[in-house]
């Protein structure tokens, strides 16, 4: 995903120490523990669909930041997963993502607060990603994702644990942000400017002193990645929460371990200023 010199696929192990470091770590939580939203259980984890280059596009209706979404029409087909759709209906409605990427263009669709319309979608916001650019969103702009990030190249894929090595930021979420971010996030949803806060865009690192022994599998393949490219800060949400696909080939038993895995063992590092652009400010949401 992305050109090899994308900030999304650097190596942070040797990036200076955030000199905010340990009240970014507190106030996330130095106390809590990972927890990776990857597993083979069916409807665990972000769906996604892969579609031709030859895809008819549908409309999309932008109902809550169409100011900062990439106008349609989008490839998307009706038959593409929604991120909660079968869950049960006592359960609050989630972020119902929508991540589609196309083969032939190397072109990213996502939707934030997805659902079918009458030949088309609505959605909350919506962003188009080319993975053979570097360029960034516009400063202020959200995405699918709170940050302006994308999603789909942040998160943890089994063909990557398969092949032995994850080379890229995950993404991650928190409880509670400050009103900032830091490249390559353009966007945040905090209206706070608590200082102790992390800004959307915040690169988190699994100190190099924290012993990997004794873990094993999937876990360790995770935890090395961690060592290396660390976790972004893209989302208000549970602490800790890495984001992963659904597969098969993902073992729940290895990646348990990483529930072992404590905030304390990771610290914040420097890789921009705080931006605090105007913005079209939405989400504050939990889950």
């Amino acid at each position: 995903m992305y050109p090899a010199d994308n900030s999304l696929n650097q190596d942070i192990s040797h990036a200076p120490l955030n000199p905010n470091s340990a009240t970014y770590i507190n106030s996330i939580g130095a106390s809590g523990h990972l927890h990776i939203l990857a597993s083979p259980a069916p409807h665990y984890g972000m769906p996604f669909a892969i579609v031709g280059p030859h895809q008819p596009k549908l409309p999309v209706k932008f109902y809550l930041s169409p100011g900062a979404s990439d106008p349609g029409p989008y490839p998307i087909p009706l038959s593409a997963p929604i991120q909660g759709e079968y869950t049960p209906s006592n359960i609050e409605p989630g972020d119902n993502h929508v991540l589609v990427l196309q083969t032939g263009t190397c072109k990213l669709y996502e939707l934030y607060k997805a659902r079918r319309a009458a030949g088309g979608w609505e959605a909350g916001s919506g962003a188009v990603f080319d993975m053979r650019s570097n360029k960034l969103r516009p400063d202020g702009w959200t995405s699918a994702d709170a940050a302006g990030l994308p999603i789909f190249p942040l998160l943890a894929r089994y063909p990557e644990a398969r092949a032995g090595a994850i080379t890229h930021a995950l993404r991650v979420t928190v409880w509670r942000t400050q009103r900032g971010f830091i490249h390559p996030a353009t966007h945040y949803s905090s209206s706070s400017d608590d200082p102790s806060l992390p800004p959307m865009g915040l690169r988190l690192r699994l100190k190099a002193s924290f012993s990997l022994a004794g873990y094993h599998g999937q876990a360790l393949i995770v935890l090395r990645g961690l060592k290396r490219y660390g976790l972004i800060v893209a989302d208000e949400g549970g602490s800790w929460n890495i984001g992963g696909t659904h597969d098969p080939g993902w073992s729940d038993n290895d990646l348990k371990q990483l529930d072992n895995v404590p905030g304390s063992a990771f610290e914040a590092v420097s890789t921009g200023p705080i931006l605090k652009s105007p913005t079209e400010r939405h989400r504050g949401r939990r889950y």
